[in-house]
């Protein structure tokens, strides 16, 4: 492997990584503050001990999810040299807004809350968990302006003498259209990756009969927000697609593999073959006909542009080159997104159901699939991901800097080796530790609360780790 594709699967591997608990972080603050606000309003100590549960889950979520990113700040200056240097004056704008502010703010209002039940009056130690979610979403809403940026640059000017991207309007970062539309898609997801995770712990100890009350309401609960985060990421996500095939046409002809641009097109539901190829090659090309032009289009007949007139419009615009991405892994990691997308809305569709004839807790085997159900929003933000950046090569910065122009020339394959060996012994040991963690607690179960307000509560909560 080349440098350069060392480099890439380092980013890739540490990225991964970290996204397992970045989601379920922010859902999990969400979810938390929900509970505690049901409490604070009715002053059922079922909803205090939902609280202290729930919010052992998102602490250790935090925790994890805070030490996996820090390795990805310091992969942009070791393997990503000159990326930093063109990019880095725009770049570095949402960052540091993510970290002086948003990251400021979750970090300071965790550590309230945890420690300040005994000592802060009720109203204002609500106030702590509704801004650490707050800082949670901000934080996100941060890098995705930066993300969305590579994606769609705007606000920009091009230093030609530095050879690098220079700021000149911030607010089109912050705004830029396409982060309008990731971020609320990114969001519903978190809360739909935590709503999952609820539900399937719930049913977990439905399933052995543990604390029916407790688990019970949680998924009672917790179904309705499945429901309308599946729909609204469904919907967000659509949109984001929709303002792609403007953008980023070559990516959406490969996440459907259309090679020649058509009217009429029909969406694929199963492709084999080689899709790096003309689709002549393809062994079987499923496919619902007109059904990919009236979701790009709104038209029966509307054109959808093709795999190759994209690389001749990019050819046009920027230089000789192959523009197409690895149109089997876009492909793919599209239809896994989508799929278990639509898996987790007729989940919700069905437990919504359940819950209408008040059979959820007696449907074994509904109870079941939600357990096996857990790792479907997890696999759906990986997809996802992957759907996002790879389709988007050869451009790091799309339409401004290639990938193979990025990495930093000074970094030997031995050391992107060493360096990628440690980080994923790192990484797989904090995975498991989390992991572990989250078991166990799973396993603990709730605590019993030395009564809603009472002496020790705080402390339940403070000491857990």
């Amino acid at each position: 492997m080349s440098t350069l594709d060392l480099a890439r699967l380092q980013f890739a591997i540490t990225t991964l990584f970290h996204f397992i608990f970045v989601p379920l972080s922010i859902g999990l603050a969400i979810w938390v503050a929900i509970c505690q606000t049901l409490h604070h309003r009715t002053g059922k100590e079922v909803y205090w001990r939902m609280t202290l549960f729930w919010g052992r889950m998102m602490l250790l979520s935090i925790a994890v999810g805070v030490v996996t990113g820090i390795v990805q700040e310091f992969q942009f200056g070791m393997n990503w040299e000159e990326y930093s240097r063109y990019v880095g004056d725009v770049f570095g704008a949402p960052l540091a807004l993510e970290g002086l502010a948003a990251f400021f703010l979750e970090s300071t209002f965790v550590g309230l809350w945890m420690f300040g039940r005994e000592r802060l009056r009720p109203g204002v130690h609500l106030a702590t968990i509704w801004l650490t979610a707050l800082g949670s979403v901000l934080s996100a809403y941060f890098i995705l302006a930066a993300n969305a940026w590579m994606q769609h640059p705007v606000g920009y000017a091009l230093n030609h003498a530095a050879r690098r991207a220079e700021l000149r309007d911030v607010f089109a970062v912050l705004l830029n259209p396409l982060l309008l539309l990731a971020f609320p898609h990114t969001i519903f997801a978190a809360l739909l990756t935590a709503g999952g995770f609820v539900l399937a712990v719930s049913a977990w100890n439905l399933l052995r009969g543990r604390e029916v009350d407790f688990f019970g309401r949680s998924a009672r609960l917790i179904l309705p927000i499945l429901l309308v985060c599946a729909v609204l990421t469904i919907g967000f996500g659509d949109g984001q697609a929709r303002l792609l095939e403007h953008e980023q046409p070559m990516k959406m002809a490969a996440a459907e593999a259309v090679y020649k641009t058509q009217r009429g097109a029909g969406l694929s539901l199963f492709a084999v073959g080689p899709l790096t190829a003309h689709p002549r090659h393809l062994l079987t090309n499923i496919a619902i006909p007109h059904l990919e032009s009236l979701i790009a289009t709104l038209s029966w007949n509307g054109k959808v542009e093709g795999i190759d007139q994209a690389q001749r419009e990019e050819e046009r615009r920027y230089g000789p080159g192959q523009y197409m991405p690895i149109v089997g892994v876009v492909y793919w990691s599209f239809r896994i997104m989508v799929g278990a997308g639509f898996a987790l809305l007729l989940l919700a569709l069905a437990g919504t159901a359940l819950l209408r004839r008040n059979r959820l807790a007696r449907s074994r085997r509904f109870l079941r699939l939600c357990v096996a159900a857990v790792a479907l929003p997890f696999l759906a933000n990986w997809a996802g991901w992957i759907f996002t950046e790879v389709g988007r090569q050869p451009w790091v910065v799309f339409g401004l800097l290639r990938t193979s122009e990025a990495r930093s020339p000074n970094v030997s394959a031995t050391e992107l080796v060493i360096s990628l060996s440690v980080y994923i012994l790192i990484y797989a040991a904090l995975t498991v530790i989390g992991g572990r963690l989250l078991w166990k607690e799973v396993g603990h179960g709730p605590k019993p609360a030395a009564g809603a307000e009472g002496e020790g509560a705080a402390e339940e909560v403070a000491l857990a780790y």
